[in-house]
C-alpha cells in the first residue's frame, strides 16, 4: 500500500480481496446497492470483477483514512465469508473485528471430518452457534470450510476459544459454562473500567 506524505493517492494505493463467485451478488446487492453502501460510508471506491471474484478497494479521495479503507476490507471479506451486508456493516463500529477460522487447521481436509466439525459447532437445531452468538454478542458464519466472527475484540476472542473448544471434542454443556464464566469476568473488567476515575 502506497502512501505519500501521510496522503494516499487514488489510483496508487490498492487493497485486493477474492471473493468467491457465489458471494459477488450479495456484495454487490440489488441495482448496486450494497456496493454504493460500503464507498459511500467508508469513501473508498471498489472494483468487482465478476468473472474472477476480485475486488479492488481504493481510496476515492486523498482524505480517505487508512481505517476506512481497512474497514471497507473487513466489510468486503465478511461478506466472502458468508455474512449478510447488515450484519457485516457492524464492522464499521470502531471496536468491531472479524476473526476467520480455517477447520481445515484443526481437521484437515476430509469432507467427512469438516461435515462432522462445522454440525458440532451448529449443534442441534442451531443451538450451539445460537448460545454462542448470544452469550457473547457477536455474529457468526459459518460458510464453506470457515468459521468467521464478527464482534469486540474481548467477544470476538471468547467466543473463537468456545469454538476452538467445540473443535477439540469438548462437551457442549462445558463449551456453554466456559461462555458464561468468561464472559462474567469480561462484564465484570468492563464496569470497573467504567468506575475508574481518571486521575
Amino acid at each position: 500500500m502506497e502512501k505519500t506524505s501521510g496522503v494516499f493517492i487514488p489510483g496508487v494505493t490498492r487493497l485486493y480481496e477474492k471473493l468467491p463467485l457465489d458471494r459477488i451478488g450479495v456484495l454487490i446487492g440489488e441495482g448496486g446497492r450494497v456496493k454504493e453502501e460500503i464507498m459511500r460510508r467508508t469513501g473508498t471506491r471498489l472494483v468487482v470483477d465478476s468473472t474472477t471474484g476480485t475486488v479492488v478497494i481504493e481510496p476515492a479521495s486523498p482524505h480517505t483514512s487508512a481505517l476506512n479503507l481497512m474497514k471497507a476490507r473487513d466489510i468486503v471479506r465478511a461478506i466472502a465469508y458468508g455474512f449478510s451486508p447488515e450484519r457485516a456493516f457492524r464492522l464499521l463500529d470502531e471496536d468491531q473485528i472479524l476473526i476467520v477460522i480455517d477447520l481445515k487447521h484443526y481437521v484437515g481436509d476430509k469432507p467427512n471430518h469438516l461435515q462432522r466439525i462445522k454440525g458440532r459447532i451448529i449443534g442441534e437445531e442451531g443451538k450451539a452457534r445460537r448460545t454462542i452468538e448470544e452469550v457473547t454478542g457477536t455474529y457468526i458464519s459459518i460458510y464453506r470450510d470457515y468459521i468467521a466472527i464478527i464482534g469486540d475484540y474481548e467477544s470476538a476472542n471468547i467466543a473463537k476459544e468456545a469454538i476452538e473448544m467445540l473443535i477439540q471434542g469438548r462437551q457442549h454443556s462445558t463449551v456453554y459454562r466456559f461462555l458464561e464464566r468468561k464472559m462474567f469476568l469480561e462484564k465484570r473488567r468492563r464496569m470497573r473500567e467504567l468506575w475508574r476515575k481518571p486521575y
